[in-house]
Order: structure tokens, then sequence, then C-alpha cells
């Protein structure tokens, strides 16, 4: 059952896979009412400046996989569609990382300028068609594919909705389901910023809040150490 903000909710197009670089064909290729955009371009500062080994923590290895292949496998596995990833800082890196997966791929150049310009980026690649994005930060390896279609779910069960969030022990996390409605205030964001002001700003009829299994949607991985606290609860290593 979909219920409005201060009630929560609790909580699976083949084309031989392949990177698309034409992210104008992804507008041809129909799908589902919602896409996915997998946000991928940012400096990983922290995780540089604290000694990690990596060029990017988006490379690192979880599990034997790269971080970022997992969230897009994770979008893959939901019903969102299409799935873009935006990259930026170690572009080729990050996308030797995700070769070979059904995805649309759409590089910012102007990555430094802070996470709103990949964000635009990301709703910008979406269909004309689609009514809504489903945003995933490419540095949080613990969603689940379940989290994700019953953000869908719900959202596409209120008539009324912009916007879809999950919700942890009271607290707010990631991803977040931004509807049409949302787009263009979203791609009209400066510097750092992400949709959490918008979002924010909804009344309790535009905002559906779906409640996290698991703590999944606020771990991210920022440092070398925050790595290291992932290998040892998920049993990876490099």
């Amino acid at each position: 059952m979909t219920r409005a903000r201060g009630e929560k909710v609790g909580t699976g197009f083949s084309r031989k896979a392949r990177d698309i670089k034409d992210v104008g064909a992804l507008r041809r290729f129909g799908g589902s009412k919602i896409g996915a955009v997998i946000l991928a371009a940012g400096a990983s500062s922290r995780f540089r400046a604290g000694g990690g080994s990596d060029p990017t923590k988006l490379v690192a290895k979880l599990d034997g996989e790269p971080i970022v292949r997992r969230v897009v496998g994770a979008a893959l596995a939901a019903k969102a569609h299409p799935v873009v990833v935006v990259t930026g800082y170690a572009r080729d890196w990050v996308e030797a990382a995700i070769a070979g997966l059904d995805i649309g791929v759409t590089f910012n150049p102007r990555f430094a300028s802070g996470l709103s310009s990949s964000l635009s980026a990301g709703l910008s690649a979406m269909p004309r068609d689609a009514v809504g994005a489903i945003v995933l930060l490419g540095d949080m390896p613990r969603i689940e594919p379940r989290l994700i279609d019953a953000l869908i779910d719900a959202f596409l069960a209120r008539k009324d909705a912009l916007a879809a969030v999950p919700l942890r022990a009271g607290r707010r996390g990631n991803p977040v389901l931004l509807g049409r409605g949302l787009f263009e205030a979203a791609m009209g964001l400066t510097g750092d910023e992400g949709a959490r002001r918008l979002i924010g700003a909804l009344n309790a009829s535009e905002l559906v809040e779906v409640e996290a299994p698991d703590t999944g949607v606020t771990f991210d991985i920022d440092t070398p150490e925050d790595l290291a606290a992932a290998r040892r609860f998920g049993g990876g290593d490099r």
C-alpha cells in the first residue's frame, strides 16, 4: 500500500549487452515509464586524499566487482529502463568498469562544477515519455533491486506524486525517484546541490516515503576506511 509523507510503505528492453554512447538513441528504445540515472562522475577527492589505491572509489572492488558495476547491476535487475550512467572524472576507468552492460553512458564535461551538472546530464538523457527517473549514486553499493522496484511501484500508485524516497529509522536516504514534474527544477540546480531541497519542499500528497529493509539506503563509500568496512561487512576483498 502506498502512503503519503509521514506514512510509510514497506518493501525485478532487451538488447544485446553493450554500451550505448549515443544517448539520443535511448529515446528511440522505449521501455518502462521510469528510467534510472546513475551518477558516477565525481572526483573521489576524500578517497584519494585518504590514500585510496584506485584512481576513483567507483572502480575499487567489493566482493570481487567494481563498486559502480554493482550499482549498475542493481538498476538493471529492477524495473527501471533505460539505465543511464553519467561519467566524468576518471572517465576511462569508470566506463571500462561498466563495459558490456545494457546501459547508456553520457559524459559530463562539467563534472568538476558539482553534482548538479551530472544530475542535469542524466535527466536530459531520459526518454521524452518517461514519467520519472530513479537517481542512484555510484558509490552506494548496497542498494537492492527490490528497493528500486518498491520506489517505482509506490510512485506510480500515487497519482499526484512528484517524488519517492526511501526511509530507514526515520532518516531519508538514496536512491530517490524524481517525477517528470521535478525535472525542470532539478536541471536548474547549481553547484554540488542534489534534489534534497526540492524534495523537502513537497507536500504530503506529492511525496511518497518507502520503508527501506536495511541500511543500504544510507551507506556510501567516501573514504578508504568506508571501503574497508564494506569489505568486512560483505566478506569481500579486492
